[in-house]
């Protein structure tokens, strides 16, 4: 598997020489990024949309509260709410929702996908991704790895992020995907892949969408077409253990259903959808409930019109 590093492609005036006449779509899946929504966007904009390599930016909000969409518009973005695209369908609330969705609007042959609440953002996280498939016929998913520090407090260690991916995601990928064990960062919200690649995959609708993408291309004997980019370092907000928790419920659901699929495991019974956590506050103990059903969007058909779309 291939692996580059971002200053690789630093040049976005000579890498966009490499199109070839293909569109590139950023697509940015938000919820409540006021924060960092804006400098992330008006960074391509004026870096690398102003020189002709990126064609358009998509923010695909899940219905932030803040005003995420008026800061990425007013930076250059085009917004949509991820419910009023394909409103006929049973509206989901999740990530990989509008990682699906933003398929339907965007018009780029080639798609990146970057996360909107990196605070370190710079021209580097688009470059380095869409470079390797610029540059190589060979290659239609990179993903990127990165240090991921961890913040307590006022202090940051460099060493700790990313605590699904190595308590859960690694384990499991060495007991039954070690094909997959060399992915640095198999949870990475950037990655970029060519289109006929995204729509020929199924989207769990929350956290399990990328691990789903990588076992998926693992099976249909796609894992030479993988490369990845060192991105160095991402900054982002550490999210806390009990979301933390329904991400991993989710995300567990996403791959026992693989093991299923793939004849590595046996389920006797449905997997429930109810995560069942707890909190406690002045010694009082309280249970909570959240439904994380985590289904998937199918594989995109060509048969789905552009006036469906809103």
């Amino acid at each position: 598997m291939q692996r580059f590093h971002h200053l690789q492609f630093a040049d976005a005036r000579e890498l966009a020489q490499f199109k070839n006449h293909q569109g590139i779509s950023v697509c940015i899946p938000t919820l409540n990024e006021a924060k960092t929504i804006g400098n992330i966007v008006s960074t391509i904009q004026s870096d690398l949309m102003a020189i002709g390599l990126v064609d358009e930016i998509i923010v695909i909000d899940s219905g932030s509260t803040d005003n995420t969409r008026e800061i990425a518009a007013a930076a250059g973005a085009k917004t949509c709410l991820a419910t009023d695209i394909l409103p006929n369908l049973t509206p989901q609330v999740g990530k990989g929702e509008n990682l699906w969705k933003a398929l339907h609007v965007a018009t780029g042959d080639i798609i990146c996908y970057i996360d909107g609440d990196i605070e370190n953002f710079h021209p580097g996280f688009v470059t380095g991704l869409v470079g390797p498939l610029l540059t190589d016929d060979d290659i239609d998913y990179v993903k990127g790895f990165y240090e991921r520090p961890l913040a307590y407090g006022d202090e940051s260690h460099s060493t700790g992020g990313g605590r699904v991916s190595e308590i859960l995601i690694r384990p499991l990928i060495s007991l039954f995907y070690p094909e997959l064990s060399g992915i640095l960062q198999p949870l990475a919200g950037e990655y970029a892949a060519r289109r006929s690649t995204l729509e020929s995959l199924e989207f769990p609708v929350g956290y399990g969408v990328e691990i789903a993408h990588l076992i998926d291309l693992a099976q249909n004997q796609q894992l030479h077409r993988i490369a990845q980019t060192d991105l160095v370092k991402r900054i982002h907000r550490n999210r806390g253990d009990a979301e933390l928790g329904g991400m991993a419920f989710a995300i567990l659901r996403v791959i026992l259903r693989r093991l299923e699929r793939d004849s590595k495991i046996t389920l006797n019974t449905p997997l429930p959808t109810l995560f069942q956590s707890w909190s406690i506050e002045d010694g009082s103990i309280t249970t909570i409930l959240r439904e994380i059903p985590e289904p998937e969007r199918p594989r995109i058909q060509s048969s789905v019109k552009k006036n469906q779309l809103f």
